[in-house]
């Protein structure tokens, strides 16, 4: 059963999406939020209303053209916000500070002390797959000619090339 307090969490009001930072949320976030690059024009984004954005679109899965208009920034805006900050691991900074504290949150150490790896994951690593005659399949990601996008294809090498 829902108490008074969970319902005034997780309370709908008025534009806001169940998605959207709390405060204590933001404040965490607002430090690991890079600052806008010098020399350029002055940042008019309101980066707490592009997280949001961020995370309804990972909360909800919907293509960035069904963003919603209200409350958030143009989706171009909000996408180019997503690339910039997986381009420069932003992404993973955040991750990283998130699981520490919620590592110790839960009374533990910041870092993993130990780790578990079974023995079958182990001899298949070591053993591999390294039939000579077979090909392998891999993926080569290289810059697409005259457009910023990466373009993913696959390489087959036979295996027993060096």
């Amino acid at each position: 059963m829902w108490t008074a307090a969970q319902r005034a969490q997780h309370a709908q009001i008025g534009t806001a999406f169940p998605s959207n930072l709390s405060d204590e949320e933001w404040a965490q976030l607002e430090p690991l939020i890079p600052a806008a690059t010098p020399g350029g024009r002055p940042r008019k984004t309101d980066m707490r209303s592009a997280m949001n954005a961020i995370l309804y679109l990972l909360r909800t899965g919907c293509p960035w053209r069904y963003l919603p208009r209200d409350g958030f920034p143009p989706r171009s805006t909000v996408y180019n916000i997503f690339r910039k900050f997986q381009h420069d691991g932003v992404w993973e900074a955040i991750w990283a500070e998130l699981a520490m504290a919620l590592r110790e949150r839960l009374g533990r150490e910041a870092s993993p002390t130990a780790a578990i790896l079974d023995s079958q994951t182990l001899k298949a690593a070591e053993k591999g797959d390294a039939r000579p005659g077979t090909k392998t399949m891999q993926w080569v990601t290289t810059l697409a000619s005259g457009s910023r996008g990466a373009s993913s294809t696959p390489l087959s090498i036979p295996r027993d090339c060096p």
